[in-house]
């Protein structure tokens, strides 16, 4: 910490220097969590708006296919089970974190960033498929706004895999100090938001897209 000096004019008597210093951390206390919350809300904003736009052209088909025709329900099932089991698992993690059980933890987040990564890759089965049946997104106003509201979660999805990685590369470096600690905890909301849209994702544009 550097010290500022200053003393008195001659005049004023003896010279006495005043010396001032900080002893503490300037940080206010949880505040990259308060930063991360921002964040969080920011990206609630980006969402609102995407199902929004999907609320308006989701029924504009420009003559090519519908919902109840390209989307099927079976396999996004099996989707939204793997990514609601990897939120339970991630909170496994941070029990384990919570005990200082470091070997545990790197397991369940194992097991987590699996589970996203099956998540990817049968969406983007799905995304394939479409294309290949002429049902990409240049097709319609619905298959442009499905795919980016879909395709936007999905990247999220992706970041949240290798920002995990990451973490788990510096806890088996440093260990669980507390800064890897909040760390965990930061991926943790982000993870669970994750879940929580694509509930919404899942409810509003498949659910709602099968119907006539």
């Amino acid at each position: 910490m550097s010290e500022i000096s200053t003393t008195y004019p001659a005049s004023a008597g003896p010279t006495q220097p005043l010396v001032f210093h900080e002893t503490t951390e300037s940080h206010t206390p949880n505040g990259t969590l308060l930063g991360f919350w921002i964040y969080l809300m920011s990206d609630c904003l980006i969402f609102a708006c995407l199902f929004a736009v999907y609320g308006v052209l989701g029924r504009e088909y420009a003559g090519g296919p519908t919902g109840a025709e390209v989307l099927e329900l079976p396999a996004v099932a099996v989707n939204t089970a793997l990514l609601l089991l990897s939120s339970i698992t991630y909170g496994f993690a941070v029990l384990e974190m919570q005990r200082d059980r470091q070997s545990p933890m790197m397991l369940w987040l194992t097991i987590t960033g699996l589970l996203g990564a099956c998540f990817i890759t049968l969406e983007l089965r799905e995304f394939a498929h479409l294309v290949s049946i002429g049902a990409g997104p240049q097709r319609s106003a619905f298959l442009s706004s499905f795919f980016t509201l879909v395709g936007t979660h999905g990247l999220h999805v992706t970041c949240g895999i290798i920002w995990l990685i990451v973490l788990m590369s510096q806890v088996a470096k440093k260990g669980l100090i507390p800064a890897n600690k909040r760390r965990l905890m930061c991926l943790s909301m982000f993870w669970h938001f994750l879940d929580v849209v694509w509930v919404g994702v899942f409810s509003f544009v498949y659910l709602m897209g099968v119907l006539p």
